[in-house]
């Protein structure tokens, strides 16, 4: 190899490992689109959009994702298997792995994100990359580990979408819409003492409450969960992975922290 071709390969690596690091390490786009086309013809077409396994208006589920409900889950193992086997779900199609949960299914404490990315859905696990890395430290700061065995000590961590959304877009509406049920399913099974809800999209969508994360966070609510006969205390917390690109808010995160510390300790939650 030349010393230009050589420069050239060292070129198109520097270039592959950046689009990487933007979260551009697939092939595909949110829709379908034939390269074939002309230019002119291109511009006319309408997206196709893949509507198999997509809630349909009104909250309903298609007739593909009907065979098995989240009611016809008993167990944690019953809902990864339903989701896994839902292959005719767009994100489903797209993703390398389904991801559900992690942790101990007897721990008092359900930590909730948004939706997987590269490294969990490369692993299957939610938060193992450096925002769950950096969660990890925060539950052992107040005495939790997702992997404790007593459940006074333990956590489990879930998001509300279990698929990652290519090039790490977005959820849409619909997307989250039929997760829904699924993440509701998880919550009553599971039975947790409090929920903490990581960042904006977790929090909006199980509180209902259109406000940001930065006026939501550390203020106690609680939700009503079908099957569940007393509603379940939530505390919003900011995700990890906005404390990384800003440490300064790591002292709310903190605050919120040692919130859930004490309600822990004490059964109730403190203003």
């Amino acid at each position: 190899m030349g010393a230009s071709e050589k420069q050239a390969r060292e070129e198109l690596l520097r270039w592959l490992r950046w689009q990487v690091e933007m979260g551009a390490d697939e092939a595909i786009s949110s829709h379908p689109r034939d390269h074939l086309q002309t230019p002119r013809s291109a511009e006319r077409a309408a997206p196709v959009i893949p509507t198999a396994g997509l809630a349909a208006p009104g909250g309903t589920q298609s007739p593909a994702s009907r065979s098995v409900s989240p009611q016809d889950c008993h167990t944690l193992a019953d809902i990864h298997a339903a989701l896994d086997a839902m292959r005719d779900f767009p994100l489903r199609r797209t993703a390398r792995n389904t991801v559900h949960v992690d942790g101990n299914p007897d721990a008092k404490v359900l930590f909730i994100g948004e939706a997987p990315g590269r490294d969990e859905d490369l692993r299957g696990k939610p938060f193992v990359g450096r925002a769950g890395q950096l969660l990890d430290r925060m539950l052992a700061a107040i005495g939790l580990d997702r992997h404790a065995e007593e459940p006074e000590r333990a956590a489990l961590i879930t998001n509300v979408l279990f698929w990652r959304p290519p090039g790490n877009r977005p959820p849409t509406e619909a997307e989250l819409s039929f997760c829904a049920p699924w993440v509701m399913r998880t919550i009553e099974i599971v039975n947790p003492r409090v929920i903490v809800t990581l960042g904006g999209p977790a929090t909006q969508r199980l509180t209902g409450n259109p406000h940001g994360i930065t006026r939501q966070r550390g203020k106690w609510t609680q939700i009503t969960v079908p099957g569940l006969e007393k509603p379940v205390p939530l505390l919003p917390m900011l995700h990890p992975a906005f404390l990384l690109r800003t440490p300064a808010q790591k002292r709310l995160a903190w605050r919120d922290l040692l919130a859930l510390k004490l309600f822990l300790e004490e059964g109730r939650p403190t203003a």
